[in-house]
């Protein structure tokens, strides 16, 4: 029986790990997937916001925690999912 996660849950785990680099995993659509790195900024009661590594220029992403329970965004951090254990 595979276990239910609430968006309380996935919010909950994001909040300890503001601050820290994580890796992003999102899917865009259409075959398209994005992948890097930044920091996980804030987190609102709606979303959260992940600002990337890019050197040329500031750009930040924002999510919902819904995009995570149905597994259209991923999050890594050491190696281990976030939101949701795999």
């Amino acid at each position: 029986m595979a276990v239910q996660y609430t968006i309380d849950q996935i919010k909950k785990s994001l909040d300890a790990c503001v601050g820290k680099k994580v890796k992003l995993r999102a899917d865009k659509g259409r075959k398209r997937v994005l992948e890097a790195e930044g920091v996980l900024v804030e987190t609102y009661p709606k979303l959260f916001v992940i600002k990337l590594d890019k050197s040329n220029a500031v750009r930040r992403l924002s999510y919902t925690y819904a995009d995570i329970l149905t597994e259209k965004v991923e999050l890594t951090l050491d190696d281990k999912r976030i939101g949701i254990p795999s």
